[in-house]
């Protein structure tokens, strides 16, 4: 396994990236990330700002000459989503990403890689420690918290920045220009319960789902892979009336922003109808695996046998949340009309507990219209209400406005075909960036997010490609030397 990422080129980004894996950084826990952030800024005798929320500014003045171009903004977030495959022994908190080459990728052993927004932190890094970069003013803003609530774009406050164009480097496919975002916001339901005794003469199992490959839950919705909570409650709905399963403590999922790749079950069923109800789970892993086979290859639902459970969730009630979980909205809603093969709005059932008389569901809606955002919100508010649940509806963010007429679009597009030789394609991508909150704060900015192609974030399987890494450097080199003029 070859670790030696500093053998890579552009050295100073994979310098810097390296740097960056072994300084754990899960969302809401940056606070070693941000002092080497803010100590690599003072370093270079540049000024730098930890602002109240703990976003981290940093601010190069023009090289000579290029005093007169408009000032541009850098901006990238520090945190990364927090995955790790079942059978991988890891803590997010303290342990160092185990990145390796892999041939024409970069990958991590078992465990998200952080290249999403890792890279595009390292560039940012390597533009303000370089000597021989040419550029107007630069300020780089690295943000905390992007993945789990924006919670450093939320809190920037106006006075902070003074440049013109903001360049985010968070976007995933090279070669591709996105001048707009989906906006989101989070739906909470919640169904209390009550606890009562197992019934007599049953057996007791733990059903898990398994091997699913999850992903970003925008980005990859329109994949269309399995959903482990919804092909849990598809099992327990059918056991429940056919094998009076009960269930006792039910986890799936665990990130809001994450298809969720696995879920697990504590349940009863008759002693009676063991036998059937465990010839049903492998005739419905089969059934499952054949209409995934294409996207999750990987699928299992398996049924182990536990110790005894003595307390359950009350029956009645059981039912009526399975049926508000088979109900729940799931996946692409609706493509976009006005640009070809966008996702418009989806949603994600990212995480169901039942635990403890509480039974809750989060689902991470997002919309490129904000209309339909809070109308899928509604609809899952409706489902549990019917249920005689409760929905808060919190996390709302906006979107980014499209804005086709970008004079530094215009530019970009021209400095590319100069270099690569092709017009590069001129997007929105169904993913929260964090450009939609930025432009209200500074509504006069001028917005354009690329980056290198990274695969499969917020999942065990992320990778990002070598070779556009150099392509994303050598195309940000050349576009901070033809920023306009004021």
């Amino acid at each position: 396994m070859n670790t030696d990422l500093r053998s890579l080129k552009p050295e100073a980004i994979w310098r810097h990236f390296e740097t960056l894996t072994k300084i754990p950084r899960p969302s809401t826990k940056e606070e070693r990330v941000i002092q080497v952030v803010k100590e690599f800024g003072e370093n270079l005798g540049l000024e730098t700002i930890v602002d109240a929320v703990g976003n981290v500014i940093i601010k190069k003045p023009a090289t000579p000459g290029m005093e007169d171009r408009m000032g541009v903004i850098l901006q990238g977030h520090l945190d990364m989503v927090p995955q790790a495959n079942s059978d991988k022994d890891f803590n997010f908190e303290t342990d160092p990403i185990e990145a390796y080459i892999d041939g024409e990728w970069v990958t991590a052993n078992g465990t998200t890689l952080g290249a999403d927004n890792g890279m595009g932190v390292a560039a940012a890094m390597a533009v303000l420690e370089a000597k021989d970069l040419v550029h107007g003013a630069i300020e780089a803003l690295f943000t905390i918290d992007e993945e789990t609530g924006m919670t450093g774009a939320f809190g920037l406050k106006p006075g902070l920045l003074d440049g013109d164009i903001l360049l985010n480097l968070d976007s995933e496919d090279e070669g591709e220009l996105y001048i707009g975002c989906a906006g989101g916001i989070n739906a909470n339901s919640k169904i209390e319960y009550i606890e009562v005794a197992a019934p007599e003469n049953v057996v007791s199992y733990k059903i898990i789902v398994s091997g699913l490959k999850g992903g970003h839950s925008g980005i990859d919705i329109p994949l269309y892979r399995g959903n482990a909570n919804k092909i849990l409650f598809r099992l327990m709905r059918k056991a429940s009336n056919d094998f009076g399963l009960r269930i006792s403590k039910m986890e799936g999922g665990s990130l809001r922003n994450a298809i969720p790749r696995e879920a697990h079950a504590f349940v009863t069923v008759s002693k009676a109808n063991e036998d059937g109800f465990l010839k049903f789970v492998k005739e419905l892993e089969a059934t499952v695996k054949s209409e995934y086979k294409s996207v999750d290859p990987q699928l299992e639902i398996i049924a182990e046998p536990t110790g005894a459970i003595e307390k359950v969730m009350e029956e009645k009630l059981q039912n009526t949340f399975i049926d508000a979980i088979i109900a729940c909205p799931n996946g692409v809603i609706r493509m976009s009309n006005d640009m070809e093969g966008l996702v418009e709005t989806s949603t994600n059932l990212a995480v169901v507990t039942v635990k403890n008389g509480n039974a809750e569901a989060l689902s991470l809606i997002r919309s490129s219209v904000d209309s339909g955002k809070y109308d899928l919100a509604e609809m899952v508010e409706s489902v549990f209400a019917l249920a005689g649940g409760k929905t808060i509806l919190d996390g709302d963010y906006p979107g980014w406005k499209p804005n086709p007429d970008s004079p530094i679009l215009e530019e970009m597009k021209k400095i590319y075909n100069n270099k690569f030789n092709k017009i590069p394609d001129i997007r929105a991508i169904h993913a929260g960036l964090e450009c939609g909150l930025l432009g209200g704060v500074y509504p006069n900015l001028d917005m354009i997010s690329f980056g290198p192609t990274i695969r499969f974030p917020h999942s065990p399987d992320e990778k990002v490609n070598i070779k556009t890494v150099g392509m994303f450097w050598d195309f940000l080199v050349e576009t901070l030397k033809y920023v306009p003029k004021k």
